[in-house]
């Protein structure tokens, strides 16, 4: 059978650092064919490769039978390549059908834009996902990131997709949307597309591959059936050692309560909740979408100040209106979305390491720039950031690295509390277990962490309490002898099936 795309002997560099290494990769008609590596093994590269936005500097592209040594987007699309991107380019003011036919909209014998046609074989292409329930007319811009997936889902199919590319398509999914993704995943293999599936979900991976790559270090490390491989191998072959423990969970010195939360409400997405937070203690709060994980974490930083209760540092009432207040009693937040709410992209490492402390290094409206790359070199070393130095832009590090650089810039305004939402989300299991183990470190040291997170094995390794939350409200607390995933995942549940009863 001929490959609908195979690389042979693809290199590439940047700035004279090579990223991928005589790499081979080819994906078959109806197959998923995963890409798996850590964060900078080469993955980015090489799928953008493939969709024509990097020209390699040495090997052969091949595309069906036709072989080229470097393609063009367009050429890409031409050849039935398209890429559904974590970062999805859809146009929010355009409605649906708009944007699956951006470019390639029908047009009546006048020459005009055929609209009724554009509609119609749009809504043919989502009821062909099981989308029967979008709207071809409504703006992209008001739809759940699970639905605009399938939008641009279906904007690659209109474009007749031979090929087509994911890249991490359920970070920021729901489990019941992850579901259905993967449902109508297997609905096109079975009409023939070939699927470059790129996760660090293992479990997907088992589920959906054929065959997996992968990558380390921009090297090729190996092609396996899916049959032949067990996490554990895989997990080796991705970091290049064996990872005994992916959750390193110290044995906790829990000492006094440095947070006492009472009643704390904002509006009717924190409603009423109690709870307390102790010296060396790694709480963890769990809970389905919506059920108010994140709008706790909001309320105490003061991003969304609370409307009603009273929150306690070391037994002393506190009013946090703003972050600042928050960052001045100690307190710090690691956000969920490192991109837009955690780092300055364009900015050097230094830059975004000093951003949360730099009062520390001013003297008056002069900042100590000294100092700035002597403080960034410090947490490089201390939280392993693989880097140039404190000189590089953080947009050019890994998902994990960049991870550590949000919470560098937080420990450099030496908290006592640390609020950390989806902690590893998006980022590779050997970072993962990088993560986990300096989490272990500062709670050893006296640090208390309040551990948001959508991953039940992350709450259930890493929390000495669980605090299990729905609609906004506290629905239980489940200390770590009692958390396992049948407990806390009825708890997470029961608030929703006791609403569906009545």
């Amino acid at each position: 059978m001929t490959a609908l795309v195979k690389l042979e002997g693809l290199s590439k560099s940047f700035a004279g650092i090579r990223v991928l290494k005589d790499v081979d990769f080819d994906v078959q008609p109806g197959e998923v064919h995963a890409l798996l590596g850590e964060n900078g093994a080469g993955k980015s590269t090489l799928i953008k490769i493939i969709a024509g936005v990097h020209a390699p500097d040495g090997g052969v592209i091949r595309i069906g039978n036709e072989e080229l040594k470097a393609i063009t987007p367009h050429e890409a699309a031409k050849g039935g390549i398209a890429t559904v991107y974590q970062e999805l380019l859809l146009f929010p003011e355009l409605t649906v059908a708009e944007n699956v036919f951006l470019g390639h909209a029908p047009k009546t014998r006048l020459r005009t834009l055929d609209w009724s046609q554009m509609r119609r074989r749009a809504r043919q292409l989502l009821d062909s996902l099981d989308s029967p329930d979008l709207d071809v007319d409504v703006k992209v811009g008001t739809l759940s990131v699970a639905n605009r997936q399938r939008v641009e889902i279906a904007k690659a199919l209109s474009q007749d997709a031979k090929v087509l590319i994911m890249d991490e398509p359920t970070a920021a999914l729901a489990d019941a949307d992850v579901r259905r993704l993967m449902t109508v995943i297997k609905r096109l293999r079975e009409r023939g597309v070939g699927i470059i599936y790129v996760s660090h979900k293992l479990p997907e991976i088992f589920e959906l591959a054929d065959r997996v790559t992968v990558l380390r270090d921009g090297a090729l490390i190996g092609t396996r059936a899916i049959g032949d491989v067990t996490e554990q191998s895989l997990v080796a072959m991705m970091v290049g050692r064996e990872i005994g423990q992916l959750f390193p969970k110290p044995e906790p010195q829990v000492g006094e309560t440095l947070l006492k939360v009472s009643n704390l409400s904002f509006g009717d997405r924190v409603r009423d909740i109690s709870f307390e937070l102790k010296r060396g203690e790694i709480l963890g709060v769990a809970g389905l979408v919506g059920s108010g994980r994140t709008e706790l974490a909001l309320t105490i930083f003061g991003i969304t100040p609370a409307t009603s209760g009273t929150i306690e540092i070391e037994g002393r009432a506190v009013t946090i209106s703003t972050p600042k207040q928050a960052r001045n009693l100690g307190i710090a937040y690691v956000p969920e979305d490192r991109g837009l709410q955690g780092l300055v992209k364009p900015m050097t490492i230094g830059q975004n390491i000093s951003m949360a402390a730099l009062h520390r290094i001013t003297n008056g409206i002069f900042i100590n720039f000294k100092a700035e790359a002597q403080r960034a070199a410090d947490a490089i070393s201390q939280l392993g950031i693989r880097a140039r130095g404190p000189e590089q832009v953080v947009g050019q590090l890994s998902g994990g690295n960049q991870q550590k650089v949000v919470l560098g810039k937080w420990l450099e305004t030496e908290p006592r509390i640390l609020i950390m939402d989806e902690p590893t989300r998006g980022i590779d299991v050997g970072a993962k277990a990088e993560i986990h183990a300096l989490m272990g470190r500062l709670a050893q040291k006296g640090m208390a962490i309040l551990m948001i997170s959508s991953e039940l094995p992350e709450v259930l390794g890493m929390s000495d309490r669980v605090l299990v939350l729905h609609g906004g409200r506290l629905v239980t607390t489940i200390d770590r002898a009692h958390a396992n995933p049948e407990s806390v995942g009825a708890a997470m549940t029961r608030a929703t099936l006791a609403q569906e009863a009545a």
